[in-house]
């Protein structure tokens, strides 16, 4: 591929159509320069791809060696499998244990002899612009492993709290009230101990998915630790909505099922939820505070029963907070 970036070089000062396929390469070289992430690279690939070559169907992923575990990071147009006749793909090698995957597929037989005979273009443009993707992918990882939990993939405290003061601080939206759900499992223990630890990573997994179907895309969801789920809820201060989003997660995690053996024996488990209120006028608030009332409250709920909801106001003074 090297010599055909070299081949092309030579042609182009005789040749129009050489000329314009190293103009093709260039510009995308130059456009994912300026990519800030790489999902925003994937999407400039698709967009290159559209434009110069009439494609609709892009895929770009991510596999994981190690792992063998693909994690999609763009999808655009009808789905297709790397094996169909008019398919192409494009393995980026990283030199690590996650390497990318360009695929794309034509939208006809003619389409196809269309693109396989400027593929040598498309794939001089791949092979130029793979240092890029590389420190992509490096600096993705990077993130990763100093503001995700590597069992569930989401936030650790330090970078929701971070995140969240971020978004406060640069969106229009003014924020009076910012509630705070602590979510936790039920004798979480009791799974360690009469199973292992991979099937309590995989309550753990199963929990984080639940509550990310039942959040909006501006809430945040970070894992603290052992079975406890932090989750910031900027979609809403209304507090009969929370009502409903806690209850509606509770609801839908008691019928998850996580098979503990190869007979297809499944355990189910329960969680309960406590919420407070971070409000942002008040100066005495922090988020630490009203995180610590938050755990509060779901050891309030714990203590009243499985697949409880409980808010920090209203915690009387005679109730009793046995921690578990």
């Amino acid at each position: 591929m090297k010599n055909t970036i070299l081949t092309l070089i030579k042609e182009s000062a005789t040749n129009k159509k050489a000329y314009e396929a190293l103009e093709k390469i260039y510009k995308l070289y130059d456009q994912l320069q300026y990519s800030s992430n790489i999902k925003q690279m994937a999407e400039d690939i698709y967009l290159w791809l559209h434009s110069n070559f009439d494609i609709d169907n892009v895929t770009v992923s991510l596999f994981d060696i190690e792992r063998n575990n693909k994690e999609n990071i763009f999808i655009e147009g009808d789905e297709f499998y790397l094996d169909d006749s008019l398919s192409f793909f494009f393995i980026v090698n990283t030199h690590t244990t996650l390497n990318a995957i360009v695929s794309f597929s034509a939208s006809s037989q003619e389409h196809y002899e269309i693109i396989n005979s400027q593929y040598n273009t498309i794939e001089a443009a791949l092979f130029q612009v793979s240092p890029i993707l590389q420190s992509g992918i490096i600096k993705k990882n990077f993130i990763e492993s100093i503001s995700l939990d590597s069992v569930t993939k989401v936030y650790n405290r330090h970078y929701l709290i971070e995140n969240l003061t971020r978004h406060i601080n640069l969106s229009k939206k003014e924020y009076k009230e910012i509630y705070f759900m602590m979510i936790g499992v039920d004798h979480f223990k009791a799974v360690i101990d009469e199973f292992d630890h991979d099937i309590g990573d995989q309550v753990l997994v199963e929990l984080a998915k639940v509550i990310h179907t039942n959040i909006c895309e501006f809430d945040m969801v970070a894992r603290l630790s052992g079975d406890e789920f932090l989750v910031s809820m900027l979609s809403t201060n209304n507090e009969e909505d929370i009502i409903r989003i806690g209850k509606n997660i509770i609801e839908d995690f008691s019928k998850v099922g996580v098979q503990v053996d190869k007979s297809g024996q499944i355990l189910k488990k329960t969680i309960c939820i406590g919420v407070d209120i971070y409000e942002t006028s008040n100066s005495e608030d922090s988020f630490d505070k009203t995180i610590k009332n938050a755990d509060i409250a779901l050891y309030e709920a714990k203590n009243r029963g499985r697949s409880q909801f409980f808010i920090f106001k209203n915690l009387k003074a005679e109730d009793t907070i046995e921690l578990f």
